[in-house]
């Protein structure tokens, strides 16, 4: 978590919240000062900062919202980076959701996501592609989309769960990522 330069911190000691004791709670995460230039999740009592990602990155979590809100059924609403609250108080905050409509709170239950979207960066990559799709698959989350923006024409992949694990439902190609399920929507991709 980054602090303004003039919050009237000692440099030459650790920052506050570098000297937590113990494992990290979700509520204590939430009550950090807001940072908008990274994000801050918390698994097994551990934080996992990560910067927003580059331009290119915004560009496609931009695609897929704008896509998917104008397809969306009225009984789910499209959100960008909301935190996900699952069990054994773990936060993690998806680049992009679907999920019921109506929430407007701070902590959306993981039980309300139909979809869970990330964006691969150089610095989340694992985590999205291992830890997290992991975490969505042990809440029952229906489906896991992933963009990786790393070769050329960005490629987009969709899971659906399958019992305890994600199999792959459909791949973008040209750019263009064609849904049946969870709706149908065309999603392009930017370049």
């Amino acid at each position: 978590m980054a602090l303004p330069a003039d919050h009237g911190h000692d440099p030459g000691q650790a920052a506050p919240w570098f000297r937590h004791e113990g494992p990290w709670t979700v509520e204590e995460v939430l009550a950090l000062p807001e940072d908008p230039s990274q994000r801050i999740e918390v698994v097994d009592g551990a934080l996992l900062v990560s910067p927003l990602g580059t331009g290119r990155h915004q560009m496609l979590v931009g695609d897929f919202y704008a896509a998917l809100r104008a397809a969306c059924p009225s009984d789910y609403e499209v959100m960008p980076g909301v935190n996900v609250g699952l069990s054994g108080g773990r936060m993690i905050i998806p680049d992009f959701t679907v999920n019921s409509a109506g929430f407007r709170g701070l902590l959306l239950p993981v039980e309300d996501l139909l979809l869970a979207g990330e964006v691969l960066s150089p610095s989340t990559r694992l985590q999205d592609l291992v830890l997290k799709k992991q975490l969505y698959a042990e809440a029952g989350v229906p489906f896991y989309l992933i963009a990786d923006p790393k070769h050329g024409d960005s490629v987009a992949t969709l899971y659906e769960l399958d019992g305890v694990e994600y199999v792959e439902v459909v791949r973008s190609t040209g750019g263009v990522l064609e849904l049946e399920r969870p709706f149908p929507v065309t999603i392009e991709l930017s370049r």
